[in-house]
């Protein structure tokens, strides 16, 4: 578990730097995705049965089991749109977005309040017990 631990603060550090260097951040996380490809690569070539199709069907029965092969390939965003039958982004107007932001903080302000009051309630009842 230690070395779990190590890994996921040092992440959380590096990730934290690099965030604020999208560009650096982007550039170094698509050399770490080619090496990885490449590795994948080279090793199945060494596996004589490995033969494009055979890639293809292994590949494709894998992203299905996992879950990723429509939401990497297709995006949640867009058919989480389609299926609300919304409008793309690059469609929108500008009204419309600002309509959208403007939603989102409501429903933020609306769910703190929520909290608070929860709060203000788990307070109370532990005051009532403690009496």
């Amino acid at each position: 578990m230690g070395i779990i631990r190590f890994f996921d603060k040092l992440e959380d550090k590096i990730r934290g730097a690099l965030s604020r260097r999208p560009i650096i951040y982007a550039f170094i996380g698509s050399v770490g995705i080619i090496l990885l490809w490449r590795g994948i690569w080279i090793t199945a070539d060494e596996f004589a049965f490995m033969t494009g199709p055979v890639s293809i069907i292994i590949g494709v029965v894998i992203l299905m089991a996992i879950g990723l092969f429509v939401s990497f390939f297709i995006g949640d965003q867009i058919l989480l749109s389609g299926i609300k039958e919304e409008k793309r982004t690059d469609e929108k107007t500008e009204e419309e977005i600002r309509g959208e932001a403007v939603s989102l903080r409501q429903i933020k302000s609306d769910l703190d309040e929520i909290k608070n009051h929860l709060k203000k309630l788990d307070k109370k009842g532990k005051t009532d017990k403690v009496k």
